[in-house]
Formats: C-alpha cells, sequence, structure tokens
C-alpha cells in the first residue's frame, strides 16, 4: 500500500509540473513521518525517498540515530528554542524560523557546531490565529534582520495553508507566498536566497506545484492515515 501511495503522489507531481510548464526536477517531495515508526520509514527509504520531515524533535533525534545517514532530515514544527540544541547537527533545512529570538539561537548553536543552518521564513500568508509564523507585511524586515547572522542562510519562505476540502481555495495563499519570495529576492539581500518555497501538503500539494512550490510536505498521502493512539511519541 505504500508503495501504491507513494507512486501515485510522485505521479501527481509529475502531472502537476506537466500542467503548470515546470520540470519534475524543480519539486522536492518531502515524506511527512510524524508518528510513524522507524521501520515504516525504512520501507519508504528503501522505495526511493530520501527527505523525511518531522514535526517534534524528539521524533526526529530517534529516527535519526536508528536510520541511513544519507537521509535529508527537515524540521517542519514549530521549533522551541530549547530543542534547536537537539537538531542543530541532524537537520538539513528548517522549515519554520518565525522569530528572531529562534533565529537567534539557531544562530548560536550553529556557531558552537562551525555550521551554516539553511533555514525557511515561515509566513502565516492566511493569517490564521492557530497558525505560527510571521505576517506578509512582515516578511521583508525580518528576513532582513535575519540574513545578519553568519551561521544561518535564509533559503525561502514556508507556509501552512488553510485545510480546505476543495484544494483549489488554497491556490491564492500559494500564489501570495510565491509572489513575497519574488519580491524579497528581488532586493539582493546578502546571506538571502528565494530558491526555495515549502508549501503544500497531502490535500492541496498539486495546487502548491501549479503556483511554484519547490518542496512539497506529504505525510497522509504516503503513509496513510495516521493512528495516534498506537504511533504516537510524545515530547519530553
Amino acid at each position: 500500500m505504500l508503495e501504491e501511495r507513494l507512486r501515485r503522489t510522485i505521479q501527481e507531481i509529475e502531472d502537476s509540473c506537466k500542467k503548470a510548464g515546470r520540470k519534475r526536477e524543480e519539486v522536492t517531495l518531502i515524506a511527512v513521518s510524524k508518528t510513524w515508526p522507524a521501520e515504516t520509514l525504512r520501507e519508504a527509504y528503501d522505495l526511493g525517498c530520501r527527505e523525511f520531515g518531522e514535526n517534534k524533535v524528539q521524533e526526529l533525534v530517534q529516527k535519526y540515530d536508528s536510520l541511513p545517514k544519507d537521509i535529508r532530515w527537515h524540521m517542519i514544527g514549530h521549533l522551541q528554542r530549547n530543542k534547536v540544541k537537539d537538531v542543530i547537527d541532524k537537520v538539513d533545512l528548517i522549515h519554520s524560523v518565525d522569530s528572531i529570538r529562534l533565529a537567534r539561537t539557531i544562530e548560536q548553536e550553529a556557531a558552537k557546531k562551525d555550521r551554516i543552518i539553511d533555514i525557511l521564513v515561515e509566513v502565516n500568508v492566511a493569517q490564521e490565529e492557530s497558525k505560527f509564523g510571521i505576517s506578509p507585511r512582515e516578511a521583508l524586515k525580518f528576513v532582513e534582520e535575519i540574513a545578519a547572522f553568519p551561521h544561518i542562510r535564509v533559503r525561502g519562505l514556508m507556509t501552512i495553508a488553510p485545510f480546505v476540502e476543495n484544494s483549489e481555495e488554497n491556490r491564492q495563499v500559494f500564489a501570495d507566498l510565491r509572489k513575497l519570495s519574488v519580491d524579497i529576492a528581488e532586493k539582493s539581500i546578502d546571506n538571502v536566497s528565494m530558491d526555495v518555497l515549502s508549501m503544500g501538503m497531502t490535500n492541496d500539494y498539486p495546487v502548491a506545484v501549479e503556483e511554484g512550490a519547490t518542496l512539497v510536505r506529504v505525510g497522509t498521502g504516503i503513509f496513510g492515515g495516521r493512528d495516534y493512539a498506537k504511533n504516537r511519541m510524545t515530547e519530553k
């Protein structure tokens, strides 16, 4: 079943790329593996997945230690400052930077490891009160501030669109994020590139691809429905 779902997801990405006149290699699929055990991730790995996204630091750390080291790990969930030190040497990309205090902590921990961390700025495009992320109007100023940190490299933007039954309802959200990234890119800020757009999840990633997503975060579409009672790992 996992193989079938993965194949279908990849095909839908290809179809959306064709529809939008994009090259398939412009879009990277991130398998969102929260709550799923390492054995399930290994199955996806054996089917070719190398990009995995986690929402919880504890889960990422546990899986990192038990899975192949050529996996690229994405921290896609809200990141608490006191947890940064636990993932700073494990993640390839942090998607959810939404405060100067968090960026400063990432800078400090990255400096200790003598590495430069790629990050995305999380933007709450739909301005939902229940979601993290800075407002679109604050994005440029925010990017300019954190661009000064020498151990952080701003690669682009991320958003979590509203959950909707009809994915077309989120098209404008994705279009707005892409426009924002273009506007910021035109400022030619040192240490900032806007080549990454992380947007689109299981219920709307085809539309996100059509609107310019370079990273799509798909969990249920690959792994199936989650049994939270059975699989949940909680933060300590």
